[in-house]
């Protein structure tokens, strides 16, 4: 009898789906240029598909490739650019994302389409249509967590503590807001684009003369805003989250800002905030951040991946401030960090969010279509 050896296991098609139609269209090149350096080229057929900011589409693949290999930008080339010098690259969603020759596996995005029309629940709902895995959170995840007030509303119908806020649309800005940020929040206060992130349009006011002008930087980029208390004193901390159909959460990390918060410049640009990994903390908190952390995933429908992003007040204790669905994968991201400081290196987060996109994708293959 003649053994017939086992044809080998075809590597999966990844796609790093990047660019975008946001204001953080930079930061998920930054982003993607990161993670194509990390990713093992034996395990996957890497791909990279690049949306404009006019929202067009281009198969970036030659030109994102090489530049990673030479490691000479701290970004993959804009897709607008790209398709500006290579018209030829012009591509449409499904063509894009779902298809892939005989010679590779499975094809699975990984979104790194920070903020709206990419975090939102739009690309994952395109994929869902499209039957192709994705990693990071489902449409309702996604959707729930990008929009602060939504988020906000949720996580205080489940009982989680949160710093005090107001939401209100660009239509309801009538002259009682100022007196009611007074009643209710009091100086000072953070202006934030309801559907926004990496701490764009966010502004910090210290009294009521600055209050109309954040409401405007704010409403550049979305149509209502959350007007939130400033914690006095408060430490910023994260925590990573991790799983399918489970969750499990990293180590806690502490932010410790250059400015008066921990804004885009700190965050992307010069790196000047003081990052601890892990945070020294007080025996306790962090469990009671796990538990937070997991609880408000459970309640905004996350999965997958996110970053759930705190205060911690000497009088309030823990306050949930956000999830983040897509965090940034920048050497001085938080969420790659905390989850090395765990034992999961760049490489192995990698292939744990393919691997969790197949798992689940499997798992929803499974249910009828018909009645």
């Amino acid at each position: 009898m003649v053994d017939i050896p086992a044809e080998p296991p075809r590597p999966v098609r990844l796609i790093l789906l990047y660019g975008g139609r946001s204001a953080e269209h930079d930061v998920s090149c930054i982003s993607a240029r990161h993670v194509a350096a990390a990713v093992d080229r034996a395990r996957y057929d890497l791909r990279t598909v690049g949306i404009t900011t006019r929202g067009e589409w281009a198969d970036t693949t030659p030109v994102a490739l090489e530049a990673a290999r030479r490691g000479e930008e701290r970004a993959l080339p804009s897709p607008d650019r790209v398709l500006r010098d290579h018209p030829e690259t012009a591509s449409d969603p499904v063509t894009a994302t779902s298809s892939a020759p005989p010679t590779a596996g499975a094809a699975v995005v990984l979104p790194l389409l920070h903020g709206p029309m990419g975090e939102d629940g739009t690309v994952q709902g395109l994929l869902e249509l499209t039957g192709v895995p994705y990693c990071g959170p489902g449409v309702a995840g996604s959707a729930t967590a990008m929009d602060k007030g939504l988020a906000k509303a949720l996580l205080a119908s489940a009982g989680l503590p949160q710093a005090r806020y107001l939401y209100r649309p660009e239509t309801c800005f009538d002259s009682g807001l100022t007196a009611s940020v007074e009643r209710e929040l009091g100086w000072p206060v953070f202006v934030k684009p309801a559907n926004m992130g990496s701490s764009i349009g966010i502004t910090r006011v210290k009294d009521p003369g600055g209050l109309r002008a954040a409401l405007e930087t704010a409403t550049r980029y979305d149509a209502a805003v959350v007007i939130e208390e400033a914690v006095p004193e408060a430490r910023e901390l994260e925590m990573g989250v991790l799983g399918w159909p489970g969750l499990r959460t990293s180590v806690p990390g502490e932010i410790k800002p250059s400015r008066d918060f921990y804004d885009f410049e700190d965050k992307y640009l010069e790196g000047t905030a003081g990052l601890e990994i892990p945070a020294r903390l007080a025996p306790g908190v962090a469990e009671e951040m796990s538990r937070l952390a997991l609880a408000a995933c459970e309640a905004l429908r996350v999965d997958s991946m996110a970053r759930v992003d705190f205060f911690l007040s000497a009088e309030r204790g823990l306050l949930v401030n956000e999830v983040n669905t897509i965090p940034g994968f920048t050497p001085i991201s938080m969420f790659p960090r905390m989850w090395a400081a765990s034992g999961v290196s760049y490489t192995q987060l990698i292939d744990t969010l393919v691997e969790q996109a197949l798992a689940r994708a499997a798992r929803r293959a499974r249910f009828e279509t018909r009645r």
